[in-house]
């Protein structure tokens, strides 16, 4: 039984059902395949996400989320909702921060007729509503500027609003002394 060609060692029994016929390539068939869409098109895939620990650099560098833990992928642009602690403690350090400018104003008030011959009146005004202002003032520009920062450093810069704007009129002399 002679055979008709040099493939028969490469043909499998049922090659010429035509059910299984997937189409005859055109042309040559070591041409590589036509690109049908432009590779610089972006796609329309998953947004990508990293686990802890792992940083990703680049172009789209800033599109990668975070899959934490437990599970859960967070996106650049979710914002994470602040937790109870952080909400208590930003409350007790802002009623402080009120407390200060509170003792300011009057210990403030307190030495102004007191020591009239340092500076005048208008001075002394001016550096006292200063003084008042001064810890609400701090309050504020730490809580607006440390919004994409870590928690700790905006209890950091917080803390050392705390140690530096105390109001030493008031805790000298306090409501009734002098």
């Amino acid at each position: 039984m002679a055979r008709g060609t040099d493939d028969d060692a490469l043909a499998w029994g049922g090659d010429d059902d035509p059910t299984l016929d997937l189409g005859t390539p055109t042309g040559d068939a070591r041409a590589p395949a036509p690109v049908t869409e432009p590779i610089d098109q972006p796609t329309d895939a998953a947004p990508t996400a990293l686990p802890d620990g792992y940083t990703a650099v680049g172009k789209g560098s800033a599109d990668v989320g975070r899959v934490h833990s437990d599970g859960t992928v967070t996106m650049p642009r979710d914002r994470v909702p602040m937790g109870n602690a952080t909400l208590i403690t930003l409350g007790i350090l802002g009623g402080a921060y009120l407390l200060f400018a509170i003792g300011w104003l009057i210990g403030g008030l307190r030495l102004q007729g007191a020591r009239q011959y340092l500076v005048s009146d208008v001075m002394y005004q001016g550096s006292l509503w200063l003084a008042v202002l001064a810890p609400l003032l701090w309050f504020g520009t730490v809580f607006l500027l440390t919004v994409a920062s870590k928690p700790w450093v905006r209890f950091a810069w917080l803390i050392a609003g705390v140690a530096l704007l105390m109001p030493w009129p008031f805790i000298m002399i306090g409501a009734v002394g002098l």
